[in-house]
């Protein structure tokens, strides 16, 4: 037992060995739903399996919505990006304003911007090893409710489910109590990419994968040791006497 009594042992999840088994853990998830592609001249595309065939059924139901579905979930795709990005700029706000350049809010938020930096560029490099052809021009029949993307913009990972939750999981970590908003805002960032036809489940299930682990390893690579009060000292007979 430590005999400073004041200060609060960091957690053992936080530090180096947190942030590379968290990596570790976000790696093996993103492989166990790798669609392949390493190697090979042409695009993958993915036309059977439990991916696309939860993709369709999902597209249907946003194809079978009144007209003005669509554009509100375009427009809800973006908004839970810009969502988060306001929280983490308040978080930050927050955290300046408590006059400690070592406030645990602010130094949180900006690692939550390195990792979700990080997650970006690993999101965008795999895109470009993997060349995954977006469900929209790789299955038959289907009209998505967004505009689908050029050829050459390839669908794995998806670049917004990683923004998403690299964002809502850093925030989790650095202020707890804003896991309750920040984690289903990147649900639904990650299910509406679905929904208007961009991209397969798989996709944001390792954008998710991925921005989560980036964000996660960032923050908690910070020890981010809290000093508390020190317990209150009783009173003696003679201090605690009537007068």
């Amino acid at each position: 037992m430590s005999t400073e009594r004041g200060i609060r042992r960091r957690p053992a999840a936080r530090g180096p060995l947190g942030a590379v088994a968290v990596l570790l853990a976000g790696g093996a998830g993103v492989l166990a739903v790798w669609p392949g592609g390493l190697g090979r001249e042409a695009p993958v595309r993915i036309t059977d399996g439990t991916s696309a065939s939860l993709y369709r059924e999902l597209s249907e139901v946003a194809e079978g919505g009144p007209d003005w579905l669509g554009g509100l979930f375009e427009l809800a795709t973006e908004g839970t990006l810009v969502a988060l990005g306001l929280l983490l700029l308040w978080v930050g706000w927050r955290g300046w304003r408590g006059g400690r350049a070592k406030d645990p809010r602010l130094v949180g938020v900006v690692l939550t911007g390195v990792g979700t930096v990080m997650a970006y560029a690993a999101s965008e490099a795999l895109k470009l090893v993997v060349d995954e052809e977006r469900p929209c021009r790789a299955l038959a029949g289907i009209d998505p409710v967004a505009e689908c993307p050029p050829p050459g913009d390839w669908s794995f990972p998806s670049n917004h489910a990683t923004l998403a939750a690299a964002l809502a999981v850093g925030l989790a970590l650095t202020l707890p109590r804003l896991a309750a908003v920040t984690l289903p805002l990147a649900g639904a960032a990650a299910l509406l990419r679905v929904l208007v036809g961009v991209h397969y489940p798989h996709d944001v299930l390792a954008g998710a994968l991925l921005g989560a682990a980036c964000a996660a390893a960032a923050v908690l690579v910070w020890p981010r040791r809290r000093v508390a009060a020190p317990p209150a000292q009783p009173l003696s007979w003679k201090e605690g006497a009537p007068s």
